[in-house]
């Protein structure tokens, strides 16, 4: 089930609301844990099984660790049993075919292909709990005493399939002292508003755009880079609307979720992006991977060492595919790059200037991340700058300039400008007037528009 859907909207969410606020306090985390597994089972009732049995198995590996506190080599010893476990049945299930693909181009390799389905959002609620695990064993998270607490902080339908990733340290309090207002309910409500209409609204369209010209005969150069940036633009409201509406839901319920974007597009460097982009995945990443590694604390070779892990460890985590290992290692490179050599030529530039720099950049990246084929990817970046076939054809041309009011949009809205205006007058007498038109109107054009198209997939649910 997703949040854009007609299903998740006029049945799932209101019913789901009713019955959370007349049940009585002490018991609404067992109801959300019941209806937590009814929304991830909709599609495929069996994965149900995979996630409640991840749920237990971290839930004793926290309790043993705490258990063992004072016996260091018992700690470790559990610590290493569940990582090991969670790092399995992620590698087994959303990485055995690439490793079968790799043994394969050996000479004296001949395995059958493996074909294994993706459980949606199993790598989100598998850092989720390993992070929980990580944090009992450094004391920087209560353990959990209760199994069914537990249960609902890794299979919390609002952030269960595409993040944010949510430590549980950020929420243990919230699982048991959270307090539902008017206030948080009504924030709420606006957000996911907010979030939907990023999502059906623009994200949907950059969609049929990115697909109509970005590898098309007759795009040329211009068709290949409209392309791209109208799939740069499909991600970040994909995603960011997708963080919006699992915040909102967080907010109706009593929660309140770390911000997972902060206008990543007005960037002025590469390492401004990634303090932008996906937040809590490169908060983990530092947290529960660079910094064990040794950070910056032990020379620059080895940071170097730490910052190329990192990075194609992120790439792996975003798909099971080369290209995705390669967009990493092109992230972990630029960041190297601009921390010693290119900061005090980027610092000298004008905003305008750094900010096209780190455009450019980010587009190739997202370049090499759409492509999942290789000889796809290569001539994309053929075309990026082989200007020897024109610009593009009209037909191409006459696409651009149809979703061109779109990409002025998408454009608009990607910066702070309208949460700027909005600060400007919240607070004043009548706003809620404007903001009940806002929420109205949002629903009216997006179940407009979710009627007449047949499905609205969002774009990590693959990672």
């Amino acid at each position: 089930m997703v949040f854009s859907s007609l299903v998740f909207l006029f049945a799932y969410l209101p019913l789901t609301m009713v019955i959370y606020f007349i049940t009585p306090r002490k018991y609404r985390n067992i109801f959300l844990f019941f209806i937590n597994l009814v929304f991830y089972g909709w599609g495929e009732p069996l994965l149900v099984l995979l996630m409640v049995f991840n749920i237990i198995f971290n839930y004793i590996g926290g309790y043993l660790v705490d258990k063992y506190r004072q016996d260091v080599k018992k700690k470790k010893l559990f610590l290493a049993l569940t990582c090991i476990l969670d790092i399995g049945i992620l590698g087994v299930f959303k990485y055995a075919g690439l490793f079968v693909d790799t043994l394969n181009l050996l000479p004296f390799f001949d395995i059958p292909a493996v074909k294994i389905a993706l459980p949606i959002g199993i790598s989100f609620y598998t850092f989720q709990t390993m992070s929980y695990v990580i944090d009992v064993y450094r004391d920087d998270a209560p353990v959990s005493k209760s199994f069914i607490n537990f249960g609902t902080y890794v299979a919390l339908f609002p952030q269960l399939i595409a993040g944010p990733i949510v430590r549980y340290r950020d929420v243990s309090e919230q699982l048991t002292h959270r307090r539902e207002t008017l206030a948080m309910f009504t924030k709420g409500v606006k957000l996911f508003c907010v979030g939907l209409a990023k999502k059906v609204l623009i994200a949907d369209q950059m969609a049929k755009l990115s697909e109509a010209v970005i590898l098309t005969d007759g795009n040329g150069v211009l068709g290949t880079w409209v392309g791209v940036l109208g799939f740069s633009f499909q991600l970040y409201f994909d995603f960011s609307g997708y963080s919006d509406m699992a915040c909102g839901l967080g907010n109706m319920m009593g929660f309140e979720f770390l911000k997972n974007f902060n206008y990543p597009y007005i960037s002025e460097s590469i390492t401004d992006f990634w303090r932008r982009w996906h937040i809590s995945l490169s908060t983990w990443f530092k947290e529960y991977v660079y910094i064990p590694l040794g950070g910056n604390r032990k020379g620059v070779p080895r940071q170097i060492l730490n910052l190329m892990i990192v990075w194609g460890l992120t790439g792996l985590w975003h798909g099971a595919a080369y290209n995705f290992i390669l967009w990493g290692l092109y992230y972990g490179i630029l960041l190297i790059l601009e921390k010693f050599v290119l900061k005090r030529f980027l610092d000298k530039l004008p905003a305008v200037l750094r900010h096209i720099y780190a455009i450019f950049i980010v587009l190739i990246g997202w370049g090499l991340f759409y492509f999942t084929d290789i000889n796809q990817l290569l001539v994309f970046l053929q075309n990026l700058f082989d200007g020897s076939r024109g610009l593009c054809d009209e037909h191409t041309l006459n696409t651009i300039l149809s979703f061109l009011p779109m990409l002025c949009v998408a454009a608009v809205a990607s910066t702070p400008l309208a949460s700027k205006l909005y600060l400007k007058v919240a607070g004043t007498r009548y706003i809620w007037i404007a903001e009940t038109l806002f929420v109205c109107t949002v629903l009216t054009l997006c179940t407009a528009a979710l009627v007449r198209q047949e499905y609205s997939p969002f774009l990590y649910f693959r990672f």
